[in-house]
């Protein structure tokens, strides 16, 4: 039986991992079009459209009644929005109207995938509960899952002014969150799937209201044609195949 410390190291560093090498990409992406960078908000909304529908709320109808599904998209909106209101409050006047408007979105994506990385270390927690083998697959393909994500990210951050340490380090810590699933996955053992079903559908809140709220009103500000509309559907697609590995 792997130790609750190795298991919660483990969790840590593949999370982070991910996370860390996407930050990298999408920090050295360097995009001045409105028209390419529409195209990659885009992108993003569609990567995290394919996590919420064939990830996310399928796995917590699975474990529970759909009341708590539905609670927990509820909750994870809601909270989502009040840390729009904060973030906006605190970040957006500092900068100019795009950049502003652009690094909000960078944070409020950060704090939503951020959310969505903790139900992924439970998975990792509890399956090194059942076997070594089982929680270190499941380690190494979120690992994958999480570059995509780490891309997204960064992207909006880099293009809305922060330096690339500072956008790299900002995607660093949104893994942390995973190392902390797996310690309570691991402490936990088998949590209950009530438990695990709403903390799915909460991150799956988060991410709705960050591709409808942020992502594409965003990106429709930005370009107005249908190129934006290819980008999503690439994101969508990718986000189909980083689940299928």
């Amino acid at each position: 039986m792997t130790s609750v410390v190795n298991i919660t190291f483990l969790g840590l560093i593949f999370g982070m991992l991910g996370t860390t090498l996407g930050g990298i990409i999408g920090s050295f992406l360097n995009i001045k079009s409105n028209k390419y960078l529409s195209f990659m908000l885009e992108f993003t909304a569609g990567l995290m459209l394919s996590i919420i529908c064939f990830e996310l709320i399928p796995e917590a109808i699975s474990l529970s009644e759909i009341s708590y599904v539905i609670f927990g998209i509820s909750l994870g909106v809601i909270t989502m929005i009040i840390c729009d209101n904060k973030i906006n409050t605190s970040y957006k006047y500092k900068y100019s109207s795009k950049s502003g408007s652009l690094l909000t979105t960078g944070i409020i994506i950060g704090i939503g995938l951020a959310i969505h990385n903790l139900p992924e270390g439970l998975a990792i927690g509890s399956g090194f509960d059942s076997s070594a083998k089982l929680g270190l697959s499941l380690a190494i393909a979120i690992c994958f899952h999480d570059v995509p994500e780490g891309i997204s990210i960064a992207i909006p951050l880099k293009q809305g002014g922060m330096n690339r340490l500072k956008t790299i380090i900002y995607t660093m810590i949104s893994g942390i969150t995973t190392g902390i699933g797996a310690l309570i996955g691991a402490l936990v053992g088998k949590v209950s799937t009530i438990s695990i079903s709403i903390s799915l559908a909460f991150a799956a809140g988060a991410m709705l209201y960050i591709v409808s709220g942020e992502l594409i009103p965003e990106s429709k500000s930005m370009y107005k044609g249908r190129f934006p509309v290819v980008g999503n559907v690439i994101g969508f697609l990718l986000g189909i195949i980083a689940m299928s590995i």
